[in-house]
């Protein structure tokens, strides 16, 4: 027999709610990409105004090649991209004529590129006066020497290897000189003035990304909204936590994967999903009771309110694939250690509040698994209408401890969903939703908003009802993603058009 919820080790999501899905660099901004400064304020506000109580945004951690926030180059580093530079301007650590590089860039998508050429060389001469001026906070940010402090469990390791992956053209670790690529040896060796300059920047950024989003996340909490973040289940095999912690994860003796993560064919491709992360030594982790992913989901909660572990279904059994494969098809399925893991977490974090990324492939383990944790887990609209009245993501169907989704970043948006549908499939859900489907984002909503579901959350794309155009990601595609911004002429005309009836609806359903 299942346990129940009162015996499981997380029973959180008790409570009927609502809130916004909207990754970060989608916000408007004068710099090139959204940013922790005024636009993020404004969706607090949308969102408290609206009576939604939760912002979920996707991964913030420092990008590289490809520009997905699930590739990142460190598991606990913020992505300096997102810093705010109006408080360096106020803080006399910028001019406004430093800015004028970015005012050039596009303001309806993400140029990386562009970004990258333009971004960074304006963040170090911020660096630079800072560093002169010996001064130890900036603005009401708090002690820069305190910070560093508090995070030197990863902040030395991440710095160290953002100065070197720069020292080497941003080459990855594992195409470094031996002394260099070997973390022990590069940790004692004598930092040259060039890599001294790049660490010292790099803890900089950091202060500055850490401070911003606290200030952000306690002005969310003045305004009883909490924000909920994406943790990736694995990390990028070019990051700072592979490179600095080798035994914890498959590799052979040069540092190259044994075998990598991905997922098999699925809805989202006929190859699978061939993520190429390295994979876990979960018998490492197992003898030091878990150490480092209880201090990633501790990180985690400085980050955000609610913590999205992606892929959950990797901690029961994880998909691996031989290293020299070029697609997930010929993979096995690898018992994981999840039980031991999420018991290890809740000993040290028993308070925390943690959703679990369900969907896929899902057998009875994993379900026993989601059972024991009591974890919410997922339901996703698009994914309901196949003319099976058992599918679990049919709003009848759902459970009370779940979130429901009308889609997620991974989608299309519901608008453009529904029109790549074949006319039997559009007849399909106007049926089962009692509409003539003349807006059906909005028609999804409302059929979200009155699940079973503790917890509906909606992408912004579907609030404003908008067509493929706004897509964020197309998963196993490698680039063209997480480009799309909205424009706040755009948000102004959702807060005029939609917040009534958005009010009107979180009453009728009780979120």
């Amino acid at each position: 027999m299942s346990p129940t919820r009162e015996k499981a080790f997380y029973n959180w999501l008790d409570k009927r709610g609502s809130g916004l899905l909207l990754h970060l660099s989608c916000l408007p901004s004068a710099t090139g990409i959204g940013n922790l400064g005024t636009s993020s304020y404004r969706v607090i506000d949308f969102i408290a105004a609206s009576g939604m109580k939760i912002w979920q945004i996707c991964p913030l951690g420092p990008t590289g090649y490809g520009d997905s926030p699930y590739q990142s180059f460190s598991a606990f580093a913020g992505n300096p991209y997102f810093i705010d530079l109006e408080p360096l301007v106020e803080a006399d650590l910028l001019v406004d004529s430093d800015l004028k590089p970015l005012l050039q860039l596009p303001r309806e998508q993400v140029d990386y590129g562009a970004l990258y050429e333009k971004f960074w060389p304006i963040l170090e001469k911020a660096q630079r006066r800072f560093y002169v001026s010996k001064a130890d906070f900036v603005a009401d940010y708090g002690s820069f020497e305190d910070f560093k402090a508090s995070q030197s469990f990863w902040l030395k390791d991440y710095a160290l290897f953002m100065a070197l992956k720069s020292k080497h053209k941003g080459a990855c670790w594992l195409d470094w000189p031996t002394n260099d690529r070997d973390a022990v040896e590069a940790r004692t060796n004598k930092k040259t003035k060039g890599v001294q300059s790049a660490y010292d920047a790099q803890v900089f950024y950091q202060y500055l990304f850490y401070s911003q989003l606290a200030k952000l996340r306690r002005y969310a909490g003045k305004h009883d909204v909490q924000i909920m973040g994406d943790l990736p289940i694995f990390v990028a095999l070019d990051s700072s936590d592979v490179w600095a912690n080798q035994s914890l994860f498959q590799l052979d003796s040069e540092g190259q994967p044994l075998e990598v993560a991905g997922v098999p064919p699925d809805y989202f491709s006929e190859d699978g999903q061939l993520w190429g992360n390295p994979l876990f030594n979960w018998k490492v982790h197992q003898r030091t009771d878990f150490k480092w992913w209880v201090q990633r989901i501790r990180s985690s909660l400085d980050f955000y309110d609610i913590v999205r572990i992606d892929h959950f279904r990797g901690f029961e059994s994880y998909w691996s694939v031989p290293a020299n494969e070029t697609t997930a098809r010929n993979g096995r399925w690898v018992e994981a250690p999840g039980l031991q893991l999420f018991q290890a977490i809740r000993s040290a974090l028993p308070a925390a509040k943690i959703v679990a990324e369900d969907l896929g492939i899902i057998t009875d383990a994993v379900r026993r698994l989601l059972a024991v944790t009591g974890l919410p887990g997922m339901a996703v609209l698009q994914f309901a209408f196949d003319n099976d009245e058992d599918n679990a993501y049919l709003p009848h169907n759902v459970v009370s401890n779940s979130i429901i989704y009308t889609g997620t970043h991974d989608n299309d948006t519901s608008a453009g969903w529904y029109t790549s549908l074949s006319e039997e499939g559009k007849d399909a859900v106007r049926r089962y939703l009692s509409v003539p489907g003349d807006d059906i984002a909005w028609d999804l909503i409302r059929a979200a908003f009155g699940s079973s579901s503790n917890l509906a959350i909606i992408p912004l794309q579907d609030l404003m009802s908008l067509r493929s155009e706004a897509r964020l990601n197309r998963p196993g595609s490698s680039f063209g993603n997480w480009r799309w911004r909205y424009a706040e002429e755009d948000f102004d005309r959702l807060s005029v058009e939609r917040m009534d009836a958005l009010r009107s609806l979180i009453r009728e359903t009780d979120r």
